[in-house]
């Protein structure tokens, strides 16, 4: 391993948040900001992203990389948002219907996350925040999302991989520059987040 850290974010715009920050450092910034001198930082995270394009982001990790941060899974999440107005006669009807697509989240997520870690760096998880939702909505997203977080706890518990919850990190209105993107003071939140699961790391080998 190099003789200081270099973190390597993946994932979405849970990372890539600069253009929501309305001037505001990103995510990026603030962890090089906050970060020892000797430490660097590269974003290869992508507005958008699914699980599906974490194959892409890899082959943009610097070989000097020694530390990779995977957030992903919101837009997954996201591609099936209309499952929240289905009419349903019952909960298990409403749970059953959730059922093939946790299922196939927790194929692509596990793909992926098997991927990150085959570069034999550290590596480390980000559950999906619940976001700034309307009242109306946020409770039913928030039992969904919770079904996909699952996922991502249970994949990483597999593979050892230590996993930031986000839900607890972000979790004041101010937090968030639109119902899902970080706002500078949530991206604050996250990178302070990181940079301690990553000493945390260094400190445990």
């Amino acid at each position: 391993m190099a003789a200081h850290p270099h973190l390597v974010l993946l994932g979405d715009s849970i990372f890539d948040n600069d253009r929501y920050t309305n001037g505001e450092p990103d995510v990026i910034e603030h962890l090089r900001r906050i970060a020892p001198a000797s430490w660097q930082a590269t974003l290869c995270a992508v507005d958008g992203a699914t699980t599906a394009g974490i194959r892409a982001q890899l082959r943009n990790v610097p070989s000097q990389g020694t530390h990779l941060i995977l957030s992903v899974g919101g837009n997954d999440a996201l591609q099936h948002v209309n499952l929240l107005e289905r009419a349903v006669r019952s909960s298990v009807e409403a749970f059953a219907g959730f059922a093939p697509y946790v299922d196939a989240f927790q194929r692509n997520y596990r793909a992926a996350l098997e991927m990150v870690t085959a570069s034999k760096r550290p590596v480390i998880a980000c559950t999906i925040y619940n976001g700034r939702l309307e009242p109306s909505f946020a409770a039913a997203a928030r039992m969904a999302l919770a079904l996909f977080n699952d996922v991502i706890q249970q994949v990483a518990i597999e593979m050892r991989v230590p996993v930031i919850e986000l839900r607890r990190v972000c979790s004041e209105p101010s937090d968030y520059a639109n119902p899902i993107e970080p706002s500078g003071r949530g991206g604050l939140k996250i990178a302070t987040a990181i940079l301690r699961a990553v000493q945390d790391q260094i400190a445990a080998r």
